[in-house]
């Protein structure tokens, strides 16, 4: 039984220019079992239009020319209810054989909400299940079943030969019980005569009584009070010495405590940094869109883009982003609470007071980051040589997660982590942990 024969057909919207990346959407969702409702070019659709379509999800192939209809569609898009599947354009165009074939298998299960992304005749083998409740009785033997065996070895008995060769000593016997064996060990008494009766004991002598020792308060009939005039200059003297050695506190060179200055130099290079990559952009929108308005830490977000247009991920992102989002530069201080886009050759150090970005050929390195106090989520798409990097900086100390679910189009990296022992979850749940560990409260303090 297919997923269409129990939950009905989506209804989905292909927002697309003409091309080869429409046409491979499109023969995606003809695979997908869902029925398109709408196709049409972003440049000229109208959001009237986008909206008597009412399709249940959008999939939009991004790139840079349909950046400003997908803000005048911006009401449509918004609707409750509708979800968004954005791909990009260029891998979509160039995504063919086996890449397509897995990549329409996911975009399926994402679409009809199940977990079916294998191909056909490679489905899991069902696990055995134990049922509860006690083991079934063995039969009883009736005893009808052995009497014909009894009788049988007790007409055989005086046929067994017996040992002839050992006879037993004289002097031992068959075995007793243990009770009479322990009677027999017990020495017999005498008879006694009848008891005299006892002189009276002399009565006890007490036992002197040790000598107290000399206190002064042994004796409270002596007690008087004290002469104030003559015991006046004692106590005075007493009192000064006192006052005497007491330290002075010095009130005058007090001063406040900077408490940045104070703070270890770890906790300043701390940051989230997410890493993803094909199925990205959606699982890190929902992920940001997810966290609270205020961070302790900075985000880093690095996701390889064809075409390095960054600036337009930085666009995307702050439309759902309640953090500020920006593209980071070398030279830069990465700030808390704000969301830095990291391009392909921008890297981290860390310094004194914060992490600064820097100009790097291999771009960010996980191994910069100060592990005590940062955070490392694997999206959809992030590259296998981050992993090894990863769980060492989990055994620093770092918190690590990798994404899972539905919207995980290449697990490959995530689900390596999640293997290791890290923490999995949606991006959604995984930014409810963050928000828990890293977030601020309405007066600026830390959760």
């Amino acid at each position: 039984m297919s997923v269409s024969d129990l939950d009905p057909v989506p209804a989905v919207a292909l927002l697309a220019r003409p091309g080869a990346a429409r046409e491979r959407l499109r023969e995606a969702l003809a695979h997908a079992d869902v029925q398109i409702v709408l196709e049409d070019d972003p440049m000229t659709l109208e959001p009237q239009a986008l909206h008597d379509a009412r399709p249940q999800f959008v999939v939009i192939a991004l790139e840079a020319a349909i950046e400003d209809a997908l803000e005048r569609l911006e009401p449509a898009l918004s609707t409750p209810g509708l979800t968004l599947v954005f791909d990009e354009a260029e891998l979509a165009a160039r995504r063919d054989g086996w890449e397509a074939q897995r990549w329409g298998r996911h975009l399926a299960a994402k679409l009809h909400g199940h977990q079916q992304v294998l191909p056909p005749g490679a489905e899991d083998e069902p696990a055995l299940q134990l049922e509860p409740g006690l083991p079934s009785t063995p039969p009883v033997p009736k005893e009808t079943a052995l009497q014909t065996h009894l009788e049988q070895a007790r007409s055989w008995a005086d046929d067994v030969p017996a040992d002839g060769l050992y006879s037993p000593p004289a002097h031992l016997h068959e075995p007793v019980a243990l009770e009479q064996a322990l009677a027999a060990l017990q020495p017999v008494l005498p008879e006694t005569a009848a008891p005299v009766q006892a002189a009276p004991e002399p009565p006890p002598v007490p036992a002197p009584v040790p000598a107290a020792a000399p206190s002064v308060f042994t004796d409270h009939t002596a007690w008087s009070l004290v002469d104030e005039a003559s015991d006046a200059p004692a106590v005075a003297s007493a009192a000064t010495s006192t006052e005497s050695a007491e330290p002075a506190f010095d009130t005058g060179h007090l001063s406040l405590v900077d408490l940045d200055a104070a703070a270890p130099a770890g906790s300043r290079s701390g940051a989230l940094l997410v890493l993803a990559g094909i199925g990205g952009p959606d699982a890190l929108r929902r992920l940001l869109a997810a966290l609270p308005s205020g961070l302790a830490v900075p985000v880093l977000v690095h996701m390889r883009l064809d075409g390095g247009r960054y600036g337009n991920l930085v666009k995307q992102m702050a439309r759902v982003s309640p953090l500020p989002v920006q593209l980071a530069e070398a030279g830069q201080r990465a700030t808390a609470g704000e969301v830095h886009v990291l391009a392909d050759d921008i890297g981290v150090h860390a310094a004194a007071d914060g992490l600064y970005f820097q100009s790097e050929a291999q771009g960010i390195s996980i191994a910069a980051l100060s592990a005590e106090h940062s955070a490392l989520v694997l999206l959809s798409g992030a590259d296998l040589a981050h992993v090894g990097p990863a769980l060492d900086l989990a055994a620093a100390g770092a918190w690590v997660a990798g994404q899972v679910g539905e919207g995980c189009y290449d697990p490959a990296a995530a689900t390596a982590v999640v293997a290791a022992g890290m923490v999995a979850g949606e991006p959604q749940e995984l930014a409810q942990v963050i928000a828990a560990r890293w977030g601020l409260d309405d007066d600026g303090d830390a959760a």
